[in-house]
């Protein structure tokens, strides 16, 4: 596993990562993990097609009179604010309390908090409130933490916020308190996909649900989604066949496939 500096120096260290996540994979199938998803209006079909096809249970009301009940009967939480109507706003709090009381993990994705002044203040809330894992972009990350978004500027954030953070772009950077990984799987293509980084954040919630570290939780989902899109890239001829093929080959996966493709240093 990783040196004493915190960084996945050697093959040994990454080849014990890909193994973990190999087996966080098969746990996941075994076990069927639900993850209660408050997220945008955009991803939802697609979050849900996701979570299925890599074998867990997703459920998604925002109704304030039962989102708690179906968050304390679920195994991981996923709080994405990419639509943030009123009706969201309302059920993210519930849900988060709701999780918190029932020790389940809950990942947040701060969508668009760069994007407006008031957004941002309310990434900063749920920030305070301790997310597990913390899934976001360049522009998020420097909004929400005030740093550059580079290696070291990402385990800084990691220790001062308590929480995983994984800085997604074409090489993903996942660090906690005192952990560093990369990892440099995934195709183009899947950026040019509504709602692939949305069904990204919600897998990660699933492998949170079923591995109890949740830093190689996070590896372990950024690695098998990416693993996933670059099998599905060789039968498709653009971002929308690779939509639909990126669900057949995330429901195919095994552990040679990650064995023989991850990225992870």
């Amino acid at each position: 596993m990783p040196h004493a500096s915190g960084l996945v120096g050697d093959d040994a260290s990454s080849r014990d990562l890909v193994a973990r996540a190999a087996d966080a994979l098969e746990r996941l199938r075994a076990r069927r993990p639900r993850v209660h998803c408050i997220t945008n209006t955009v991803a939802q079909a697609y979050t849900a097609n996701l979570l299925l096809a890599a074998g867990a249970v997703p459920s998604m009301t925002i109704a304030a009179d039962e989102v708690a009940a179906f968050v304390a009967g679920a195994d991981a939480l996923l709080v994405n604010i990419g639509t943030l109507d009123e009706p969201r706003r309302a059920a993210i709090g519930i849900a988060i309390d709701a999780a918190a009381e029932a020790g389940i993990p809950w990942v947040l994705d701060p969508v668009f908090v760069d994007r407006s002044p008031g957004r941002a203040t309310f990434g900063e809330a749920l920030l305070a409130m301790r997310p597990t894992i913390l899934r976001l972009n360049p522009s998020e990350f420097s909004t929400l933490s005030g740093l550059a978004a580079e290696p070291g500027q990402v385990a800084r954030f990691a220790r001062d916020s308590g929480a995983v953070v994984a800085l997604t772009g074409k090489t993903d950077r996942i660090a906690d308190a005192t952990r560093l990984a990369a990892v440099a799987n995934g195709h183009r293509w899947m950026t040019r996909i509504t709602a692939m980084g949305c069904a990204g954040a919600a897998l990660t919630a699933a492998f949170a649900a079923v591995e109890p570290d949740p830093w190689c939780a996070t590896v372990a989902a950024l690695v098998c989604l990416g693993v996933a899109g670059e099998r599905a890239a060789v039968v498709s001829s653009g971002p929308g066949t690779l939509a639909t093929a990126i669900l057949d080959t995330l429901f195919d996966l095994d552990r040679k496939d990650l064995q023989e493709r991850a990225k992870v240093s």
